[in-house]
């Protein structure tokens, strides 16, 4: 199992020992906003990824939260090695902004594919209830399929709506990687 340092030391590796920094959230995640010299390496490409370690150098994983990481700390552990010197920034992302390390940041990236997910199953579901409720019961109908989807994604975790927001055009360059 992987132990957790703090923003502060996690920093400090980095600086004064060249570790090196791995985000393992999504690439449209990543190219929004990260920390400077991180690798990206999604969990959900983990397995056929190498991680080319640095003998004798710390490797620093990290997500937004520090949930992520710390619910695959297993797996990162194997993908690091047991020779290999390995961690999790407790707190991740979300922690090394807040304790006022730099961030690169690019807004004009889309937003979090995720993001997108919640925000179109939530206009989705109020639509279906005001429909529903003015117009014809219905409707209603249309919340209850985005509710079914968004059972079936967190039971399978496939997200058929995520696939397709994807697909869009303002996320395509994501959709590759």
């Amino acid at each position: 199992m992987l132990k957790t340092i703090s923003p502060a030391e996690a920093a400090r590796l980095l600086r004064e020992e060249g570790a090196t920094l791995v985000d393992v959230r999504e690439p449209d995640e990543h190219a929004r906003q990260r920390i400077p010299g991180a690798r990206n390496l999604p969990l959900s490409k983990l397995e056929e990824a190498e991680l080319a370690v640095h003998q004798g150098k710390p490797v620093l994983f990290h997500c937004r939260s520090g949930a992520r990481t710390e619910g695959h700390a297993e797996r990162l552990a194997a993908k690091a090695g047991p020779e290999c010197e390995a961690y999790i920034v407790e707190g991740g992302l979300e922690a090394w902004k807040k304790a006022g390390l730099p961030v690169a940041e690019d807004r004009r990236q889309p937003l979090e594919v995720m993001r997108q997910v919640q925000i179109v199953a939530g206009t989705l579901v109020l639509l279906g209830v005001v429909l529903g409720a003015l117009v014809s019961p219905w409707f209603y109908a249309l919340s209850a399929f985005v509710g079914a989807g968004l059972v079936q994604a967190g039971v399978t975790g496939a997200c058929p709506m995520a696939a397709l927001l994807r697909r869009m055009p303002w996320n395509r360059r994501f959709a590759a990687a």
